[in-house]
């Protein structure tokens, strides 16, 4: 009810606008009174009369005069509660995402931001006449007829202003006649209307809707498909919907508007309304905090400034204190180095003629020091001397006994050198003979392998002619034996008694892997036998 008292305060203001009154003292919130029965669109109306000729812009427009209507109704709708009356920014882009939906056209958010960013940066927002111009001028609506634009502006008008949630036409079964007849249904927040047409004039009953009604899907009978149900506390309504897809959403319309009424929701579209307001509230709030936090940064800073500015004064009187303090020190240094002058020079007289005593002391101290070191020095060497003298003695015994040992040593090296020399003569001769009998024990063994090489030259040779001989010899066998057998079949024909004789079977050859071998093993193993023999006589 406050929601609609709000609306009704603004249309009141606009008439009293245009009479150049202001409203402020003649109605407020508090004392308007709203009956049940009131019709707040007939009164929308009739404020919109006294201000409309005042106000409306006289330069052609896209839209009719009730479109104008109705969107100066929706103005007062999402407008905010504070006069003179605006809309903000954030609800224009809102409705004009709402109608181009309604048109089935696709939202252009760049072609908005470009419109915000040329928005007068002197206004928070539009009057309603400015709103009617930017719809009214097809500015948003391009390639979009008159038809569709109005047809867009009543369904967001139906929806907003007269919370219909859902229209459309449906078949409905009569309680008394159990008829099936089509009717345009209307779906608002706690009733569902049903009319003869979608002109709302001929209207046939009402669906009162609370939270113990429910709805569920039927299936098709009777010849009707896309059957659901509303089940409310004293009647129960069949409906038919044209097909699955318009079910589906009327029944998903009516459960969301039985919940909302079970959690004691306002409609969508308000609800998203003071979500949208109270969010904008609270960013301006945030906002005059910043400010406020700005502002006392800023009187923070001005009084740092100020603080500072007393320090650099301080900091000024104290420097010049400081350069007269400096000036003082500096006369006062070259005072007491003056005099710290004088003083140095006498100590420096002073000294040179200390310095020159010791000097002398010192000489006097060095030559005696000298005669010391010689006289250690003379010491020392002496000493050397003797030592030197004992140590040639002892080198001498050394070296007379060693003589001694080495000519011992050698006599017996030599003994055993000349012993050596006559063994390694033997062993010389002995070597030279050995040498010669093993060199010719290879020439003979390599006379041996030669003369072997040969003959098993000769007997590949001899294979060969031997397999050369099997084979002609075999060519003959297969020639006569296949005479024997034309000759035997000849005699079997003619006669049938002679048996013919054949040749008995000979000794088994042997098979290599070349062939058929020439010898057999009683030959291969005599030769054999020979050639070792020669060979262990060689």
């Amino acid at each position: 009810m406050g929601g609609l008292k709000d609306e009704l305060l603004k249309a009141i203001w606009h008439a009293f606008t245009a009479l150049d009154l202001d409203h402020s003292g003649k109605v407020s919130k508090s004392q308007l009174k709203v009956q049940d029965n009131f019709d707040k669109i007939e009164f929308n109306r009739m404020c919109w009369t006294l201000c409309v000729k005042k106000n409306l812009t006289k330069s052609p427009l896209l839209i009719t005069e009730e479109d104008a209507f109705k969107i100066w109704v929706i103005f007062n709708f999402l407008s905010e509660d504070k006069y003179p009356l605006i809309i903000v920014p954030e609800e224009i882009e809102y409705l004009l995402k709402k109608l181009t939906e309604a048109m089935g056209g696709g939202w252009q958010q760049e072609q908005f931001e470009h419109y915000k960013i040329n928005f007068d940066d002197s206004k928070d927002g539009l009057s309603v006449w400015e709103l009617i111009e930017l719809i009214g001028n097809g500015q948003f609506s391009k390639g979009m007829d008159r038809q569709t634009v109005s047809m867009a502006i009543n369904e967001v008008f139906n929806e907003l202003i007269l919370d219909v949630l859902k229209q459309g036409y449906m078949m409905k079964k009569g309680h008394k006649r159990k008829n099936w007849t089509e009717r345009w249904f209307v779906l608002k927040p706690n009733i569902i209307s049903y009319y003869v047409s979608e002109d709302l004039k001929d209207k046939k009953g009402d669906i009162l809707l609370d939270e113990n009604c429910c709805v569920e899907s039927l299936p098709d009978k009777d010849g009707k498909k896309c059957l659901f149900l509303i089940k409310c506390f004293d009647k129960t309504f069949e409906i038919s919907a044209s097909d699955k897809k318009k079910k589906q959403e009327w029944i998903q319309a009516i459960h969301s508007t039985i919940h909302l009424l079970k959690l004691g929701s306002p409609p969508p579209h308000k609800e998203a309304r003071q979500r949208r307001k109270e969010l904008r509230k609270k960013l301006l709030a945030e906002q005059e905090e910043l400010e406020r936090q700005m502002k006392e940064l800023q009187a923070a800073n001005e009084n740092k400034q100020q603080e500072l500015e007393t320090v650099r004064k301080k900091l000024e009187e104290a420097a010049s204190r400081a350069a007269e303090e400096e000036k003082k020190r500096l006369q006062t240094q070259v005072e007491l180095q003056a005099r710290f002058s004088t003083e140095l020079e006498r100590e420096k007289l002073i000294r040179q003629q200390m310095e020159e005593q010791v000097a002398q002391k010192s000489s006097e101290l060095e030559q005696y020091l000298q005669r010391v070191r010689e006289l250690e020095d003379m010491y020392l060497k002496l000493q050397e001397a003797l030592e030197d003298e004992r140590q040639a003695r002892q080198d001498e015994e050394t070296v007379r006994k060693l003589q001694a040992r080495l000519l011992e040593e050698e006599s017996s090296k030599r003994a055993e050198l000349e012993k050596w020399h006559l063994e390694q003569q033997q062993a010389i001769q002995t070597t030279e003979a050995e040498k010669q009998e093993l060199e010719n024990q290879r020439v003979m063994k390599e006379r041996a392998l030669q003369e072997a090489m040969e003959q098993l030259a000769q007997l590949e040779l001899e294979r060969k002619q031997a397999l050369e001989q099997y084979e002609g010899v075999k060519k003959k066998l297969e020639m006569a034996t296949s005479k024997t057998k034309s000759w035997k079949d000849k005699v079997a024909q003619h006669e049938g008694l002679i048996r013919l004789i054949e040749p008995g079977p000979k000794n088994p050859h042997l098979i290599t892997n070349w062939g058929p071998a020439a010898f057999t093993q009683a030959e291969l193993e005599e030769r054999e036998k020979s050639w070792k023999g020669k060979r262990s006589t060689e």
